[in-house]
């Protein structure tokens, strides 16, 4: 039985039973036990090149990766799955999340497709859409939610969480740009037009390794993020490609 979530705050959370965060908390180990044993399940979030469409029609027989285990390094079983709601072009359809489970760790991880963001009912790329011309200065909520499809007070919920990590979310993609053989860019004159070229800046550096370039801009940010790009409690951004692991510095605010 999966241990209790508690109260969780009128948002579109699209019906999701599993904790879901950067692959970052999946190699996390409480010190006072058996190091194999992670400290619970987590979502891992895959870079799906499928459209929406061609994923919920899928179903059940979804191609997805088989993946070695984040604790212990063990390939990994399917471990069954489950159903969620997903909103994109307007529409609410049902897609199939599969699970995969370590036999010697015995913990499950959900494979989310990186067109969806944790605990959130619309695509990486309809919030994106939403971020982009909001916080990149060319209107307001309500006209780009309008322009969206989702109702403004869901896109002024996104914002919420966008804006007061912006820096934050600006410093660790620019560092992840270089790290990935990028340029280094400056910061803007405001937080979130920085986090914005950051994260054109580390999409455009992986676009030089297999892959990435045809995921396009928001899943990159989706999967790099373990979903969590506006996460109530997000980390910096935790990238894998292939066995690499990276994870950029963001640095601790001033006291």
């Amino acid at each position: 039985m999966m241990p209790s979530q508690g109260p969780r705050r009128r948002q579109d959370l699209a019906g999701l039973p599993e904790r879901e965060g950067s692959l970052l908390a999946s190699f996390a180990t409480d010190a006072g036990r058996d190091p194999r044993r992670v400290l619970s399940p987590v979502a891992i979030v895959w870079p799906c090149p499928l459209t929406v469409d061609a994923y919920v029609a899928a179903g059940r027989e979804v191609e997805f990766p088989r993946l070695d285990c984040p604790s212990c390094a063990r390939r990994m079983g399917l471990w069954s799955g489950y159903w969620r709601y997903i909103r994109a072009a307007g529409r609410c359809r049902k897609m199939f999340v599969p699970r995969e489970r370590c036999g010697c760790c015995r913990v499950s991880h959900a494979l989310l497709p990186a067109f969806v963001l944790a605990w959130r009912l619309d695509t990486a790329e309809t919030v994106g859409a939403v971020i982009a011309e909001v916080a990149g200065g060319r209107c307001g909520a309500r006209p780009a939610a309008e322009r969206a499809g989702v109702p403004h007070t869901t896109a002024r919920g996104w914002l919420r969480r966008f804006q007061p990590r912006a820096a934050e979310t600006g410093v660790a993609f620019a560092a992840l740009a270089v790290e990935l053989g990028g340029e280094a860019i400056r910061p803007a004159a405001g937080a979130g037009g920085f986090a914005l070229a950051a994260i054109d800046s580390a999409f455009g550096a992986a676009c030089a390794l297999p892959g990435w370039l045809g995921l396009g801009l928001w899943r990159f940010a989706s999967a790099v993020s373990g979903g969590r790009l506006i996460a109530a409690n997000t980390i910096s951004p935790f990238l894998v490609v292939g066995k690499r692991r990276f994870m950029p510095p963001v640095p601790s605010a001033p006291p």
